[in-house]
Parts: structure tokens; sequence; C-alpha cells
């Protein structure tokens, strides 16, 4: 397998703690969006969409998305599982995950491309130049607080944001929170439930690459 990185951003990182909980060493091939490398011929033809992470298994299938790069993970590398082991388990699991991304990664997406002048043209993933709509940044922020208002009443009721261990959620909510930083919006001092969460997820060993 080869595995498309970047160091730098915060989607490659979820699939990098994800491989890193689940104990493999996989061959890493670096791609600097800072330098383009994502819009080049060469990774285009692996990944038209011009994003990253992505995963090449060894019959040469492509996984150009971070949900399909855990589930193959999961399914071929069974423990320890990071997708629940029985129905209501993995219900929770994408039901949690799609939470996250919907009301924090979508919303400090939005947030950085719609109102970073250093953006500027370039709003959305992809190859296609898309100008920045400034409501949509100011969305944005409003959404994370609901969010965080949100993850906070979880945590306060569950050790861990889907499971009552951890999971391939935690990994997504913290790289979403961590993430928060370039739009100034991090956790609120007062929702403690999250802040001894988001130390216990900075402790881990994944949390570190």
């Amino acid at each position: 397998m080869i595995f498309y990185d970047c160091s730098t951003a915060p989607s490659p990182k979820r699939a990098r703690m994800f491989i890193a909980e689940k104990g493999l060493e996989i061959e890493t091939r670096e791609i600097s969006i800072m330098a383009g490398d994502q819009l080049k011929p060469e990774f285009l033809a692996i990944n038209p969409f011009a994003t990253i992470p992505v995963l090449v298994t060894d019959d040469g299938t492509a996984f150009t998305e971070n949900n399909g790069i855990a589930a193959y993970l999961e399914a071929a590398f069974p423990e320890p599982p990071l997708l629940g082991t029985t129905p209501e388990e993995t219900g929770l699991v994408w039901m949690w995950n799609s939470i996250c991304e919907f009301h924090l990664g979508q919303p400090v997406s939005e947030a950085l491309r719609n109102g970073n002048p250093h953006m500027a043209g370039r709003a959305l993933t992809g190859q296609r130049n898309i100008e920045q709509i400034p409501a949509l940044a100011e969305r944005g922020l409003a959404r994370i607080d609901d969010f965080y208002t949100l993850l906070e009443k979880r945590l306060q009721d569950s050790e861990w944001v889907a499971l009552d261990r951890f999971s391939m959620v935690d990994i997504t909510a913290y790289v979403f929170v961590s993430f928060t930083r370039v739009v100034k919006k991090s956790i609120p001092d007062a929702n403690t439930a999250t802040q001894n969460w988001f130390q216990r997820m900075k402790s881990r060993p994944s949390a570190s690459l």
C-alpha cells in the first residue's frame, strides 16, 4: 500500500492517526499543498479531486476519502476495532462521525476558506478556483459555537464521543477541534468535559504524528 499524506493539513492527519492506532506501517509519500503538488498531473492521475489523503492498495484501488480509508483498513485489519463491534456500535460510530464532519469539519472549513484573505479564490478544495463568500465565514464561526455546546453535553454523559471506549470518531473530532485554532475558536474554558477529553486525546501517541 501507499499512503499519500500532507503533514501540514488536518484531513490527512485523520488517516495518519487511524493508521497509527491500527499499529500499521504503510509506505508514505508527502504531497505538499503549499507547493501545489495536489494539482500536478501525476497526482491528479491518482486523485482527480486533488485532495489528500489517498490510500492506494496493493491491487491499485485508490481510496480518496477518510471514511473509505478507514472502512477498508478496518475490514483488512480488524484489530483493534475502531468502527464498533456490534451493529449498534457501528451505527453510533458512523452517526457521530457524520455529526462531527457536518457540524464541525464543514464550519471550520467554511470559516477558514471564506474568511482568510490568503484563501482568496480557493474557497473550496479541488481543481476549480472558487471565490469566497464572507457570509459563509460568519455562519461557520456561529456553527462552531453550536457544536462545542453539543459536544460538551455529549462528553458530560460519555467518556468518549461515540462509544464507551475510543473509536474513529474521537480521531475525527480531535483533528477538527485542534484545527479550530486557525479561526480562533478553541474549546471554551467552561467546557470542562471537552477540555478533559481533549487532553486525553492529545496524550495518545497517534496525536503527535
